[in-house]
């Protein structure tokens, strides 16, 4: 059984018991990072273009990939690592038990980061993990220190072991829950891959469409023009007009499990219980399983 599927076996008890998500915050303001960026505990993690990191980033960042805290498996793009390989991974970043986690976006790159909020979420990381609100845009445009100056290597982080604790569904749960009642089914891709004017899947097994009695709430659409995160108000009334009712447990899905992070992030503000159905319609259409148009 591969990693993905336990994680859904030792979820699928939980998530029927009851809501594991609570409103709150995801992001801290360009303003808190200006005054903690020399913390002797914050772990800055720059994601996006590394050339674009090379030639400007905010002192002290770290660039980071999804590769280095995901895996490939099972002919998948992209897997939660077992705990104890992501453990080292994050050691090697500088994470101890001790640190101030803030990740930020190069450009447009939100939903790679949201990836990863949602990684460290899932090791237990939650409580001092956060995005930059408005990323690296936002930064510059307040007049935040930028350098091309290389960071120091890390020192490798003491961290506590710990285990996966992610919200994390498999296709199965997807089946025996679609459509029923305190379930909705939400598509975080763009609306012309939802609406099958272009194809999305894995390789051979492309295919145009969603998953059937899945609704469209397209991942670009929780922040603003400015790449700010929308206000918990406007959010809660995004996923309203998205089907999702008081009360229901959102399954989110994108083409491999990146861009739906950010709805189930987006859930979270606005305090919505959310799931991520990981390999998401690459999986799915892996398994030849229904779409519909």
């Amino acid at each position: 059984m591969t990693n993905r599927a336990l994680l859904g076996v030792a979820l699928a008890a939980a998530l029927l018991a009851g809501p594991a998500t609570a409103q709150g915050h995801v992001s801290v303001a360009t303003g808190w990072l200006a005054q903690h960026l020399h913390d002797p505990n914050l772990v800055l993690l720059h994601v996006g273009d590394e050339a674009q990191y090379k030639a400007g980033h905010i002192p002290g960042a770290r660039f980071i990939r999804l590769q280095d805290i995901s895996t490939s498996q099972g002919g998948l793009s992209l897997e939660m690592l077992p705990a104890d390989e992501l453990r080292r991974r994050l050691q090697a970043l500088g994470v101890t038990d001790r640190s101030h986690i803030v990740i930020y976006y190069g450009d447009d790159w939100v939903s790679p980061a949201t990836r990863i909020l949602f990684t460290l979420n899932a090791a237990g990381l939650g409580g001092r993990t956060e995005l930059l609100d408005g990323g690296m845009r936002k930064w510059r445009k307040e007049g935040g220190a930028v350098t091309a100056d290389a960071t120091p290597a890390a020192r490798p982080g003491a961290l506590a072991a710990f285990q996966l604790h992610a919200p994390i569904v498999d296709a199965a749960f997807v089946r025996a829950h679609v459509g029923r009642h305190g379930f909705a089914l939400i598509d975080a891709r763009a609306p012309v891959y939802y609406n099958g004017q272009q194809q999305s899947g894995a390789h051979e097994h492309m295919r145009r469409g969603h998953i059937p009695g899945a609704r469209n709430l397209p991942y670009d659409s929780i922040t603003n023009d400015d790449l700010t995160l929308k206000t918990p108000a406007q959010l809660r009334v995004m996923f309203r007009d998205a089907g999702v009712r008081p009360g229901d447990r959102v399954i989110a899905y994108c083409h491999v499990g990146q861009q739906a992070t950010a709805v189930v992030a987006a859930a979270r503000v606005a305090g919505i219980d959310a799931v991520l159905y990981d390999g998401s319609f690459e999986d799915w259409t892996t398994r030849n399983l229904p779409v519909e148009q």
